[in-house]
């Protein structure tokens, strides 16, 4: 626990101070560490990811995965509310954990913390527009949740576009 919160703050200046620790070869675990400060579902981890997401080259021995497609096929500002640095963030985690293969079981702290970010972006509201933006978020988490670790290939989707094509012409003839 000890060396776990002295990796995490040493992560933490590091992403402050706009450096990256170590500047050698990073060792798998020192990856799975920065991985984890960066994706808990608490203030300081979303300003770490953030601070590191704005000087990526400082991570670059890290070899992060930082491509994103926002919030997927949903839209990244719902009704205005911003998700986009939310989605970034969830994004990353997904794409770093896959590609170490520890993404089950760390899935689920992933949409945590995506949840978390999204609340923070509701925050800044009050009234309906707090609780608009908070439902969204929830919903936003749900879908994550039930179907984020769905593999789905663009075979899959082209035939299913096939079928509810031919589905909509029978129905209209």
């Amino acid at each position: 626990m000890v060396r776990r919160s002295l990796v995490m703050l040493a992560l933490s200046l590091g992403a402050v101070l706009g450096f990256a620790l170590p500047a050698h070869a990073v060792t798998l675990e020192q990856k799975l560490a920065a991985l984890s400060g960066f994706s808990q579902p608490t203030a300081a981890s979303a300003g770490s990811w953030r601070a590191a997401w704005e000087n990526q080259a400082s991570w670059a021995d890290y070899a992060f995965d930082w491509s994103t497609d926002l919030c997927s096929s949903s839209p990244d500002q719902p009704l205005g509310f911003d998700f986009r640095m939310s989605c970034r963030r969830h994004d990353f985690g997904y794409r770093n954990y896959k590609a170490v293969n520890q993404f089950p079981a760390n899935k689920s702290r992933i949409d945590d913390a995506f949840y978390f970010d999204m609340r923070q972006v509701c925050a800044r509201y009050s009234g309906v527009s707090k609780s608009t933006c908070d439902g969204l978020a929830w919903t936003y988490y749900q879908a994550v949740r039930q179907f984020g670790s769905l593999v789905v290939s663009d075979e899959q989707i082209q035939e299913v576009q096939r079928q509810a094509e031919l589905n909509a012409q029978s129905s209209a003839a």
